[in-house]
């Protein structure tokens, strides 16, 4: 019997971890790589207290957030000039190749759905090293 090639719907159970290009740890979700996506992918984020990203964007590519529990900060624009603070029950809409440095400086944890255009998890990001001063620290 000839194995099929078509794409199938795939379960995904989010135990596998990894240590992303933005400086954050990820849990593995629906990736090219994990079930073969074309278009999207999307994971699972935890952001301790304290925890802060590198300066990125994603090239090309649209990312929408959902906040599960915590809230979180995030600086964007082009030299991360704005700023916003999201909460449980927030949905976040970054651009393409819009700038951006989440953190958590609170005392409780952060945790969210993040979901990308790009269906690699790592390729469209491109680290910006030159704004990392921009922000200050905690």
């Amino acid at each position: 019997m000839p194995t099929s090639t078509s794409p199938t719907c795939r379960l995904v159970r989010t135990g596998r971890a990894f240590d992303g290009k933005q400086g954050f740890r990820y849990f593995e979700g629906i990736a090219q790589e994990t079930v073969g996506s074309t278009h999207i992918c999307m994971h699972f984020l935890t952001i301790p207290p304290g925890g802060r990203a590198k300066a990125h964007k994603h090239e090309h590519h649209e990312t929408a957030i959902y906040v599960l529990e915590g809230k979180a900060r995030m600086w964007f624009g082009p030299k991360l000039e704005e700023m916003m603070e999201a909460k449980a029950g927030d949905m976040v809409y970054i651009p393409a190749d819009m700038p951006h440095l989440p953190e958590n400086p609170y005392g409780e944890v952060a945790r969210a759905v993040i979901a990308r255009t790009d269906p690699h998890e790592q390729e469209s990001v491109m680290l910006l090293p030159e704004l990392e001063g921009l922000v200050p620290a905690k």
